[in-house]
C-alpha cells in the first residue's frame, strides 16, 4: 500500500504514514493494515517497541479521509461511514490499551483521527512545529477517536474548551492538556528512532526530552474554568462580563463557526466520560453521536461546506446556542443492539 509503510526494524515495529499530499489522513485501509501490524507484534517477542511516525514536514495525520462518507452518506448509505467508525475506534482501544510501548512522532498538524493514533500512546512526542486540534464540531461531528477521554482528563474546564472551540495546541498546550508527554527537538528524531530499533528501549525518550514549553492554555486556565464551567451550551455564550477577556473573545469567535448541536453535545459527551474516564467510554458515548451524525445532526453539511464546495456557509440545523435538551439527548442516548460494545445497552 502506497499509503503507508510497515516494517520491522530491529526491536521495533514501525508504521510510517505516507499519504503526504492528504496530509497523511486516514483510509479504512490504512486503518485496517495498523490494526493488522498491531496484532501481530503484540504477540512477537522480537518486537519490544512500536514507532508510528509520518512522512512531510506538514502534517503527522489531519484527521480521517471523509469524502467517501459524503459521497455514500448524501446517497443515503449511512453504512459506510458506521462500519468505517467501528473499525476505527476498535484500533483508537487497541492503541489506548496496548501491552508494549509505543512511541508516536507528531510533527505538524495533528487533528481528528490523527489524535486517535497518536494520542493514546504511551509516548507522545512533539516538536516545535507541531499542532493538535479538534475541529468536529465546525463539520458538524464531535470530538471522537476517544478524544472525548483526554478532553475529560484535561485540567479543570480546558477539555470544554478545547472540544467546543477545535483551537490549536501547540507543544506547550499539548503537554500542559495532556495530549503530549515530551518535547523533543525534530532534527532530534531521527537519532531518537534509531536507538529505538537498535535497543528497544524507551527510556531514550525520556534521556532526549527538553522541558516542556510554557502553555497559553495554563495562563488562560483561570478564565476558561470561570466560563466554561457553565452548565450548558447557551449559559456559556451568556457569561456575565459585559467586556470578555482575551481568551474568552477568541473562544467566543471560534465556536460562532462551528454546529450548535455538536458543541451542545460535544458538552454532554465530555461530561458523562468525565464521570467515568475509560477509553470504553469515551469511544462508547462518541459512537452514539457518530452513529446518527448523518441521518439526524449536520455532518454532512458540515462536508459540504468545507471540503465539497468549500464556501465555508454551512447552513446548520440550529441558528443560536439553545439547542433543545431532546435533540441531545436523541443524539447520544444508547444505541441497543447497534452499539459499539456489546455491552453498552444501558
Amino acid at each position: 500500500m502506497n499509503d503507508i509503510h510497515i516494517r520491522q526494524q530491529g526491536h521495533a515495529g514501525r508504521i510510517t504514514l505516507t499519504r503526504e499530499k492528504a496530509l497523511n489522513a486516514l483510509t479504512w485501509d490504512m486503518v485496517r493494515a495498523i490494526e493488522d501490524a498491531l496484532s501481530s507484534w503484540r504477540t512477537d517477542p522480537s518486537v519490544l517497541v512500536v514507532i508510528i511516525d509520518a512522512a512531510g514536514p506538514k502534517a503527522f495525520c489531519a484527521g480521517g479521509d471523509i469524502a467517501e462518507m459524503y459521497t455514500t452518506g448524501t446517497a443515503g448509505d449511512f453504512g459506510y461511514g458506521r462500519r468505517f467508525w467501528r473499525d476505527e475506534y476498535r484500533l483508537n482501544a487497541m492503541i489506548a490499551g496496548y501491552d508494549k510501548p509505543i512511541a508516536a512522532f507528531m510533527q505538524g498538524f495533528v487533528m481528528g483521527g490523527g489524535v486517535g493514533i497518536g494520542c493514546h500512546a504511551r509516548h507522545r512526542i512533539v516538536c516545535d512545529s507541531t499542532r493538535i486540534a479538534l475541529p468536529e464540531c465546525s463539520i458538524g461531528l464531535v470530538p471522537d477517536v476517544g478524544s472525548t477521554l483526554l478532553l475529560a482528563r484535561a485540567p479543570g474546564h480546558l477539555g470544554e474548551y478545547l472540544g467546543l472551540t477545535g483551537d490549536r495546541m501547540d507543544a506547550g498546550d499539548a503537554i500542559h492538556s495532556g495530549f503530549a508527554d515530551h518535547l523533543v527537538p525534530q532534527d532530534m528524531w531521527p537519532g531518537l528512532i534509531a536507538t529505538l530499533c537498535n535497543d528497544g528501549d524507551t527510556a531514550a525518550v525520556l534521556q532526549a526530552a527538553l522541558p516542556a514549553p510554557q502553555s497559553k492554555l495554563a495562563a488562560w486556565r483561570g478564565d476558561i474554568d470561570y466560563v466554561f464551567s457553565a452548565p450548558d451550551l447557551a449559559a456559556i455564550r451568556d457569561q456575565p462580563d459585559a467586556v470578555p477577556p482575551a481568551p474568552i473573545t477568541h473562544a467566543l469567535d471560534l465556536m460562532n463557526r462551528n454546529a450548535p448541536l455538536s458543541m451542545a453535545c460535544t458538552l454532554q459527551i465530555i461530561r458523562t466520560v468525565r464521570q467515568s474516564p475509560t477509553i470504553h467510554t469515551a469511544l462508547a458515548q462518541e459512537f452514539r453521536f457518530t452513529f446518527r451524525s448523518m441521518a439526524q445532526a449536520d455532518f454532512l453539511e458540515g462536508i459540504r461546506a468545507a471540503i465539497i464546495d468549500r464556501d465555508r456557509k454551512p447552513h446548520w440545523r440550529h441558528d443560536g446556542w439553545d439547542v433543545p435538551i431532546a435533540e441531545i439527548s436523541a443524539l447520544t442516548s444508547p444505541l441497543g443492539l447497534d452499539a459499539l460494545y456489546p455491552e453498552d445497552h444501558a
